[in-house]
């Protein structure tokens, strides 16, 4: 699913945020690329909207990263010091490698075999969010992103929130996300 209320012209039929059932004023704070994974905030606020989305925010966004081969601990200080994307440096993040997670949910489609045996997985924080930013830092030095996975923004955790499912926060939920 497309992480925006409009079709999109280059794959018609593409379902998007509008084939489901929530409210029209409703605004994706940030995005997800098509082909990845996780956390996704809506709100009916553009105030708030803005507000987690300015980069003088730094606003953490955590991410769950499987990367085609086996990472050395210097990649890992490269990605963490910040890495030269398209002319631009990426601010530094917090980066680790963490084990095979036992339960995610299935993808379609799925990453191939291949690739996922030769794999290492990556926690990614970082507070800044520039298009494709993740993938560009894990290509960058050398590794490919296989799958990526949103798990947080600020201290507000996916939890065990099922694909394509939603929930209505609670005053104190809306508090984590403000965190940094």
């Amino acid at each position: 699913m497309l992480s925006q209320f409009n079709e999109n012209p280059d794959n018609p039929g593409q379902k998007t945020l509008a084939d489901t059932d929530l409210p029209p004023e409703m605004l994706p704070v940030g995005r997800l690329d098509m082909d990845s994974e996780g956390l996704l905030l809506l709100t009916d606020d553009p105030g708030y909207e803005r507000f987690l989305l300015t980069p003088k925010g730094e606003h953490s966004r955590t991410y769950l990263v499987q990367v085609d081969g086996k990472v050395e601990k210097h990649d890992l200080m490269v990605l963490r010091s910040g890495v030269e994307i398209r002319g631009y440096l990426t601010k530094p993040c917090k980066a680790s490698l963490v084990a095979v997670p036992r339960k995610l949910p299935e993808r379609n489609p799925e990453v191939d075999p291949a690739a996922a045996k030769r794999s290492s997985w990556l926690m990614l924080e970082l507070r800044e969010g520039k298009n494709r930013q993740v993938r560009r830092m894990t290509a960058k030095i050398g590794y490919p992103t296989l799958r990526l996975l949103r798990m947080s923004i600020g201290e507000y955790d996916l939890g065990d929130l099922e694909p394509g499912k939603w929930v209505v926060l609670s005053e104190d939920e809306e508090k984590l996300l403000l965190q940094k």
